[in-house]
């Protein structure tokens, strides 16, 4: 039995649409032509791209599971099983409704239904790494990715300007076959894409030497795609037409770009809200004091009050993260903790001395007071 969807990103049955996200940026990582040198990394990149569209449709996840991969790639070959479209036939897949479409076609004049017509191309998946900054202030980026393209010596036609060619003999130029066939309704007509000349209605006699005829070639382009500030980890944007392209003058697909936003070494992010770590010395703590505090948009000042306790957090309202597409910022929030000194020079030893017998603290000052002082601090 064939590889499933979950054991290909290594995912359990039950496992959330955010738990199949990860597992496919981890195989995105690991298995991307641009990333990876191994032979088998395209097939097994591929893969991960088709588990995830799948596992992360509902109703596509849902078909999944009840038919088992044998039997639901098999229906995604004969058209029933979705392919990456969204809400295919849920009559697909044999049973007594297994012939339900092509009676439907018959009726109302489907003449084959859409699976006869030149198909969108497929949608790629690449991922994009940015910084807390770019994802701050928005950015455009540029982007190499390795896809497949029209080709450019036949334009996409798969032979060369002025080829001869011939009606097909198959299907007599129509570009379908007709078959008939003796159901529980009576003598029903199927029509479906002659295989032969692949639904053109045409043949030809030479095929292009740089595509061998598939009208498409595989070719490194560079994009720019365009960051909104705020962007979250993990989110992905749209690139209209930058996918595969479509059969026969189809539109393209369109490329998504998934965001992955590296740590910061000064900063953690929840949603929207920033949160940063400030040290602070004693005296701060004990008697306040106006402290500048670095954000993403710069300096700010803000006052920390008499008495504050280590560990305490402070609200900067409006300087967090832009909320995406929406007015207004999330909020920073400022950790402060109280850092005590290694050393020290006479004088201040001197006063720490006086400050702890001031307050009745009856300790041994060579043997250990400073550590006892910190441990108070920090507890």
């Amino acid at each position: 039995m064939s590889e499933d969807f979950y054991e290909i990103l290594g995912v359990s049955r039950d496992a959330t649409e955010d738990e199949i996200e990860q597992a496919y940026r981890e195989a995105v990582r690991k298995y991307h032509p641009d990333v990876s040198d191994a032979p088998d990394a395209e097939d097994k990149f591929k893969k991960a791209q088709k588990a995830r569209e799948v596992l992360t449709d509902e109703e596509m996840r849902q078909r999944y599971d009840q038919l088992g991969h044998e039997r639901f790639v098999e229906a995604e070959k004969r058209g029933a099983g979705g392919g990456g479209q969204r809400g295919g036939d849920p009559f697909g897949g044999g049973g007594p409704f297994g012939d339900m479409q092509d009676i439907f076609d018959q009726f109302f004049g489907g003449g084959g239904g859409s699976r006869n017509r030149p198909q969108r191309g497929s949608d790629l998946r690449t991922e994009l790494t940015i910084d807390l900054e770019t994802a701050y202030n928005g950015a455009e980026k540029e982007l190499t990715v390795n896809r497949p393209e029209a080709c450019s010596d036949c334009d996409g036609r798969g032979h060369p300007p002025g080829t001869d060619s011939q009606t097909c003999p198959e299907c007599n130029g129509r570009g379908q076959t007709t078959t008939v066939r003796q159901t529980a309704f009576g003598r029903m007509q199927q029509r479906a894409t002659c295989r032969r000349c692949e639904g053109e209605g045409t043949l030809y006699e030479e095929t292009c030497s740089t595509c061998r005829g598939d009208g498409v070639v595989r070719n490194q382009a560079t994009l720019s795609v365009e960051i909104p500030d705020g962007i979250r980890d993990g989110q992905t944007l749209r690139m209209d037409g930058e996918g595969a392209p479509g059969e026969r003058g189809a539109r393209n697909g369109d490329l998504l770009v998934d965001i992955a936003i590296e740590d910061h070494p000064e900063f953690d992010r929840d949603g929207d809200d920033l949160i940063r770590h400030e040290a602070i010395s004693f005296p701060q703590a004990v008697f306040g004091d106006t402290m500048e505090v670095e954000t993403l948009d710069g300096t700010v000042e803000f006052d920390l009050p008499k008495g504050t306790q280590s560990g305490e957090t402070f609200r900067l309202s409006g300087k967090g993260m832009p909320r995406l597409r929406r007015r207004g910022h999330g909020d920073l929030y400022v950790q402060v903790q109280i850092v005590t000194p290694e050393s020290m020079n006479k004088e201040q030893r001197e006063a720490l001395e006086a400050f702890a017998e001031a307050g009745g603290e009856d300790v041994e000052v060579d043997q250990g007071f400073f550590d006892k002082l910190r441990n108070s601090f920090q507890s």
